[in-house]
């Protein structure tokens, strides 16, 4: 049986004296370092700025920028709580028609950037969409004038869009948590009289709480990092704010006291995010428990349950691929558009190139916190986690001050040592986006990669060591050969995340580079919906390959 003891890879060397830190513990502590330092950066310029804006940020843009921050997430909370824990619990405990292929589809709008949703409800929307216009053509309306129909740029179509992309989180989560119960706690539950309504009150809700509080938390995260959508929408969020104070108003240090902002709201969701994980028990019977098992739903209700789960699908998902799809069936041409395949090769390069040097130093990281033991790692994994909660715009603002200073150091040093001026060596190339990308999504190698090692039995280890094996000698001969699954499935999610990351690469890239993200979001901003559909449909395809790993891993 594996316990605390004897659960961790055999410790590094000790030399006489004491423990003598060795080059994996070494390692690890630079990467998270390296992990935290945007972080820290961001903390620095917004305390010690240039110009101090803070007291014109406070007086005019900054109460806005909240509120509309504030409302957005009370939305966006209230919305995919309520459609991913209502979706859990018809397939976990209902069966209905199509509620066994409706399991699976609810993950799709995983795969769909919330800014390709955004596009696509506006051109739907639209005047000149298909839902106008068969308005109009079903009661002879001539004009916009002669009938009313909602503001579609508005804050509550970017609650619905980013409600219906971000919904899986929390489906996913409470998913788990209602199929972990017993079922033999249902159908006490039953037999004392409870009918659906209170099982799902009094039991089901209780007890999958904190699994919906860590969704809702991770939601919220990616709602406070949007840019795409809320930009679209004309939504003045704190992460718009961070874009027009840096780019339109030339302040960096205005825009780092708004970043600093956002990040003290991160911070509060990820402690939400941990409280809620921490206060998560589930204590099983000491005889197995039976698992849930799904009853039969018949006549009307199994089809309002099947409408109610195909519409979160509908919206998320369908809308989005059908749209983008029907510009680029009526538009074959777009696909020879000049730009796509650069913009394909460019983000091939760069989300390549950050997630094998993501995965690489996360599991150098978790390996050499492994063989350091429980003490660092308690210090050390929680901070490397906090990169995936900070969004793009904030580690932008982070990565772009400090590496631009570095940058003018080494063109003068290397200016003053060989009389030929370099240019900017990082800021000017991909490579800051390449860094930018590795601090954003270094937390999920990491948690995938060191669930991958708790799954190893220590015997193994112990065993290649006793016969002689280095510390590196035996990650590559028995842990790497038993984590290729792990490794590869990392790899492949962190490469998807870097291909749909939009605020970080449009602050970071140099001139006239394009990834697949800014290239919809070029054309589109020009109302070039045509042109942006098939660099869009690439995305969603590589989004649906990381949606297919994470639906098999999680049946």
């Amino acid at each position: 049986m594996m316990t605390k003891k004897n659960s961790q890879i055999p410790k590094a060397s000790r030399r006489r004296g004491g423990y003598w830190p060795d080059f994996w513990s070494v390692g690890a502590v630079l990467i998270a370092a390296a992990v935290l330092a945007p972080m820290l950066a961001v903390v620095w310029i917004a305390l010690h700025p240039s110009e101090n804006i803070w007291p014109h940020l406070l007086s005019t843009v900054l109460p806005r920028y909240m509120a509309t921050t504030l409302i957005l997430m009370a939305g966006v909370g209230v919305l995919t709580a309520a459609v991913g824990t209502g979706a859990a619990w018809l397939v976990v405990m209902f069966r209905f028609p199509g509620s066994r292929v409706l399991d699976y589809a609810l993950l799709f709008p995983l795969a769909i950037p919330a800014y390709v949703g955004a596009y696509a409800l506006v051109d739907f929307l639209d005047y000149a969409g298909p839902v106008q216009i068969a308005l109009r053509l079903a009661f002879g309306f001539k004009d916009s004038r002669d009938y009313w129909f909602p503001e579609i740029r508005s804050t509550w179509a970017a609650v619905l869009v980013l409600s219906a992309a971000l919904y899986p989180y929390v489906y996913l989560l409470s998913r788990a948590a209602f199929r972990e119960q017993s079922g033999g706690t249902y159908e006490v539950a039953r037999a004392l009289g409870q009918g659906p309504v209170g099982v799902f009150r009094r039991l089901g809700l209780p007890l999958a709480r904190p699994a919906i509080a860590a969704g809702v938390a991770l939601a919220l995260m990616e709602t406070v990092a949007d840019f795409g959508t809320t930009q679209y929408f004309g939504v003045q969020t704190l992460t718009t704010g961070v874009f027009s104070t840096w780019l339109s108003g030339n302040n960096a240090g205005g825009a780092a006291q708004i970043a600093g902002v956002i990040l003290t709201l991160i911070l509060i969701l990820v402690t939400i995010e941990r409280l809620s994980r921490r206060n998560a028990r589930f204590h099983r019977p000491s005889r197995a428990s039976r698992p849930v098992q799904a009853q039969p739903l018949h006549g009307i209700w199994a089809w309002i349950a099947t409408l109610l789960c195909l519409v979160p699908v509908a919206v998320g998902f369908a809308l989005p691929v059908g749209g983008m799809a029907g510009h680029a069936l009526a538009q074959p041409t777009v696909w020879l558009a000049p730009g796509l395949a650069e913009a394909t090769l460019n983000t091939v390069l760069v989300g390549g190139s950050a997630a094998l040097i993501t995965v690489g130093a996360a599991l150098f990281l978790v390996y050499g916190v492994r063989l350091a033991g429980r003490g660092m790692a308690r210090v050390v994994l929680p901070v490397t986690t906090l990169g995936y909660a900070a969004p793009g715009a904030v580690l932008a603002v982070g990565l772009l001050i400090p590496l631009a200073a570095l940058d003018h150091k080494l063109a003068d040093l290397v200016l003053a040592v060989t009389g030929h001026d370099p240019g900017l060596l990082i800021t000017g190339t991909a490579a800051a986006i390449v860094l930018a990308y590795v601090v954003r999504f270094f937390g999920i190698a990491q948690g995938a990669l060191d669930s991958s090692f708790g799954r190893i039995s220590p015997s193994l280890p112990l065993a290649a060591r006793s016969l002689g094996r280095s510390a590196g000698g035996t990650l590559r001969a028995v842990y790497l050969p038993l984590m290729r699954g792990s490794v590869a499935t990392a790899l492949l999610v962190v490469f998807v995340d870097c291909v749909k990351e939009l605020p970080a690469t449009l602050l970071l890239r140099p001139f006239n580079f394009n990834t697949l993200s800014t290239r919809v979001y070029e054309l589109v901003s020009l109302e070039h919906l045509g042109e942006a559909s098939p660099a869009a449909l690439v995305v969603v395809a590589m989004g649906l390959a990381a949606v297919a790993l994470l639906a098999r891993a999680n049946r």
